[in-house]
């Protein structure tokens, strides 16, 4: 397989950080009550979310992005307002995600010109590979971004994405990175001999790697590959790890919580929402970053930010939210009781956005038909 080429001035490891995000630990913690309110002063490493509209709808996706989400796309009015919030608390780098970024690429190239013309450099352009057809085009691509000051992309590789793309476009756009001289980084490199296993020309359900790798495969991808167990993946993962009844995580975290202060791996998205620390479907303006947040506005951020889930699980509670089943964290008990409050309830908070997250967290069928979905051209 081809080793990862060192992306820019960020050394593989850093990289890898970044990508990761902290890790977090869960523990036991006494009643903590924080009285300030919350206030994002300062950003460190994150990214910006061109579009949620993805070909692909994969297990483990944080942001639950899927062929089902609205083909809106970054302009560039809030791609200036977002790098100016970034660089006006303190982060001088970012990277591009989605959603698959490459699926505007008219877009994708306005998104690094004006980064490039707002002094923020762009570490990194995250894609899943299903844009890639030949060659040539994906030379001719790459060659326009690199011009404009792109650097490297992080190059998706993982049985969840594979699902959905069939490994041969993931080698045609290493290769196309390869002969164009822009930096390729795998992620994660080691999956790439198992992807290597099976047919390149189509993809392949998790069900064919369970049968030639072990039934346990899909229990023991956590170890292997970093995986935030927000979004998608909790659904993914809750029949194979660990989970608890929620009288447990209630009396286990009772502190406020600090993952929202969390500015390790920040984004701010195409709707000019900023996403505190790695929990998708919690928003704040960006224009709101940098002062005190108002808890009448943020009351369900205030109430976390303050006294934890067990804030939340009252509110919920007020409006006849019932646990269901067990869990396997804080964070997924914020969760469900998030999509409670908005699909179930119909209830509207400022800080519960987008919608679409909540729409889209449920898994469907492999649908195998989306990876050849064109590039839009507009």
């Amino acid at each position: 397989m081809p080793k990862p080429v060192r992306a820019g001035r960020l050394r593989p490891e850093e990289l890898q950080r970044r990508v990761r995000g902290k890790p977090r630990r869960q523990e036991a913690q006494p009643m903590v009550s924080v009285t300030r309110a919350l206030n994002i002063r300062h950003l460190s490493s994150g990214g910006l979310i061109t579009n949620y509209y993805c070909t692909s709808r994969c297990g483990h996706c944080l942001y639950c992005c899927s062929p089902q989400w609205d083909r809106r796309y970054i302009d560039a009015a809030t791609t200036r307002q977002n790098l100016e919030t970034i660089r006006r608390l303190g982060c001088q780098a970012v990277h591009v995600g989605g959603g698959e970024p490459f699926l505007n690429p008219e877009g994708l190239l306005r998104v690094v010109t004006i980064a490039r013309e707002a002094g923020v450099r762009i570490e990194y352009v995250e894609t899943n590979s299903s844009w890639y057809r030949d060659q040539p085009s994906a030379a001719t691509l790459l060659r326009e971004l690199k011009d404009r000051g792109l650097g490297a992309l992080l190059i998706s590789i993982s049985p969840f994405h594979n699902e959905h793309i069939p490994f041969q476009q993931v080698k045609g756009v290493i290769e196309a990175c390869r002969v164009t001289g822009l930096a390729a980084f795998p992620w994660v490199s080691g999956f790439y001999k198992e992807l290597d296993a099976f047919d390149p020309r189509t993809p392949h359900r998790l069900e064919e790697y369970e049968a030639r790798f072990g039934a346990d495969y899909l229990e023991r991808i956590p170890a292997r590959y970093w995986i935030h167990l927000g979004g998608r993946a909790v659904q993914t993962f809750a029949g194979v790890l660990p989970t608890f009844e929620s009288a447990a995580i209630l009396n286990r975290d009772r502190r406020g919580c600090r993952e929202l202060q969390d500015v390790s791996h920040f984004h701010l998205d195409l709707f000019g929402h900023y996403i505190p620390g790695l929990c998708a479907g919690l928003a704040i303006r960006g224009d709101d970053l940098g002062s005190p947040l108002n808890p009448d506005k943020y009351p369900l951020l205030a109430q976390l930010h303050a006294s934890g889930i067990n804030g939340l699980w009252a509110v919920a509670r007020e409006h006849g939210f019932q646990a269901k089943g067990a869990y396997l964290s804080k964070c997924h008990l914020c969760q469900d009781i998030r999509r409670y409050l908005v699909m179930d309830r119909e209830l509207t908070f400022t800080e519960l956005a987008p919608r679409g997250f909540y729409e889209n967290l449920s898994a469907a069928p492999h649908a195998r038909s989306g990876f050849n979905d064109a590039p839009d051209t507009k």
